[in-house]
């Protein structure tokens, strides 16, 4: 009689079994154990490890979204990866994925263990589930702190990236809010202390004042008035189009042309015979067929090659094996043939090239290594490349070198003169600088603005991802380095972009519907 009356109480709460299956991993048919009023809702065990679980969602949680907002810049941490192991993989989609498994799982004990409070039972969380916890756990702090010593400034852009996100982010708060009203409505009635009741409903109410409040404090320039937005950022190519094509040769400059780029940037090594030639690497390993041809000498210093030997290369195979960015998509037959039959692109040829376009042009200049004997006259002979050889206007060039900048603007005072770092207008002016060339973490709505009166305009690099660029745009930039040219080029205006009265409208409802829930919740 015993044996059906508790077999009866098990059919009769399917979900609970089952709730308590994945939890605890007990699926024997057997009465579950409910929480007495004003007691513990598990045992002490049970009660050290929860906020352990806790502790495991939220930082997987922030691990998780500050890696998602980092996919700006996942090919600079392909890189860094490729130079200390020797190989090309892409470690940054594995980390993401693992990073949102590991999330989804912690995810989901917690959500089993919300149920299982929420209908009244104890719990115990099954040994496996223990360890895997500690798992997630270990793994998001672990992974945080490498981040955070390699490669500190992704925060920066997880800081950027709240302008943009907050509204929603916000949203999404208020909802796990109404979601835990209930367990806490629950275990508040259930408690027989008035102090045990206000222990439970004190937090949970503070937490809610506090985000009912936070828009308050909340800045995004894509929160403005219509009318007040300004001119969409013109495009330069980083690399050329590195997406679509090999960086850095002529077929990339091609693509970023075809999909109406403003601009053109790129790298600029000197070779031994004093030829100027495309290169972002010290050495030729990653981006060209040395291994095959010269396999003594991958490690060589490119600037050490002459341009006999360096022209000979091929700069584009390597493009097609490899598979750089994780978001290239497929090539067309056409294009894979004309990717392969790439080879180091001299500088003078990609002047010609920008010139006939009317493209702007921005590069980094490399000085060359010790013994080279180019050493001391590298910024010379540049400018003869770009003066006497290449015919290129001379406002089309945008000249980033700050090395010998007084004699550059007397021998070329055509140059648009750029910085690459911030400095007060008034030292700008005085070294004649129109142009500020900026890491995109440096972003900031308020120095852009202070810069335009002043007639510098800014280019920040290297801007990837829509929301960034939506982010660029709202705060006034004029130009952006891109990988990405073929997408930006689509979009017609910044994505989460809202007048003040739409926010306001947002923000009330979404607090006037959760006071509604939770009341309702907490009266039931």
């Amino acid at each position: 009689v015993v044996r059906r009356h508790l077999l009866q109480r098990y059919e009769h709460q399917p979900f609970i079994s089952c709730l308590a299956g994945f939890y605890s991993c007990r699926w024997k048919r057997y009465q579950r154990r409910r929480t007495e009023p004003g007691k513990c809702c598990c045992k002490m065990r049970e009660c050290v490890f929860f906020p352990l679980l806790v502790g495991a969602f939220c930082f997987s949680l922030i691990f998780l979204y500050m890696w998602g907002e980092a996919k700006n810049d996942y090919n600079n941490f392909d890189w860094y990866n490729y130079g200390n192991l020797g190989f090309w993989f892409l470690w940054s989609l594995v980390l993401l994925i693992v990073a949102a498994i590991l999330f989804t799982y912690i995810t989901l004990l917690l959500v089993l263990a919300m149920c299982l409070l929420a209908e009244g039972q104890q719990l115990y969380l099954h040994w496996s589930h223990k360890i895997g916890t500690f798992l997630v756990l270990g793994f998001s702090i672990t992974a945080l702190f490498i981040l955070s010593v390699l490669w500190g400034d992704q925060w920066k852009t997880v800081r950027l990236s709240f302008q943009i996100t907050a509204p929603y982010l916000h949203i999404g708060a208020i909802i796990i809010m109404v979601l835990l009203s209930w367990p806490v409505a629950l275990h508040a009635i259930r408690a027989d202390k008035k102090v045990v009741q206000v222990i439970i409903v004190g937090p949970y109410l503070a937490i809610l004042l506090f985000l009912f409040l936070i828009p308050l404090g909340m800045y995004s320039p894509c929160i403005r008035e219509m009318g007040t937005l300004g001119p969409k950022p013109a495009l330069i190519g980083h690399r050329g189009a590195p997406m679509l094509a090999p960086e850095n040769t002529e077929m990339s400059f091609q693509k970023t042309i075809e999909h109406g780029g403003d601009g053109l940037e790129t790298d600029v090594t000197i070779s031994y015979d004093g030829v100027p030639f495309l290169m972002h690497d010290s050495n030729l390993k990653r981006t060209t067929n040395i291994n095959e041809v010269y396999p003594n000498d991958t490690a060589q210093n490119a600037a050490l090659f002459s341009w006999d030997t360096l022209k000979e290369l091929n700069a584009g195979t390597w493009f097609l094996k490899d598979k750089p960015f994780s978001c290239m998509g497929s090539l067309s037959r056409a294009d894979q043939n004309q990717a392969m039959n790439q080879s180091i692109y001299k500088l003078s040829n990609f002047l010609r090239l920008a010139d006939s376009q009317n493209k702007l042009v921005i590069f980094d200049l490399y000085r060359p290594p010790e013994k080279h004997p180019y050493r001391n006259s590298w910024i010379n002979r540049t400018l003869e490349v770009i003066l006497n050889e290449s015919g290129i206007r001379p406002h089309l060039v945008l000249w980033l070198e700050n090395d010998m900048r007084s004699f550059v603007q007397s021998v070329a005072p055509g140059f648009q003169q750029t910085m690459g770092s911030k400095a007060s207008v008034e030292d700008l002016l005085m070294d004649n600088i129109v142009k500020l060339n900026l890491a995109y973490t440096e972003m900031s709505s308020e120095d852009i603005r202070k810069y335009a009166e002043a007639n510098i305009t800014t280019n920040l690099y290297v801007v990837n991802e829509p929301w960034l660029f939506s982010l660029a745009w709202c705060s006034g930039v004029h130009s952006v380095t891109t990988n990405a040219i073929h997408t930006l080029k689509n979009l017609s205006q910044p994505l989460f972009l809202m007048t003040p009265q739409q926010y306001n409208i947002m923000w009330i409802l979404t607090d006037l519907i959760s006071v509604l829930l939770i009341s309702l919740i907490f009266a039931l």
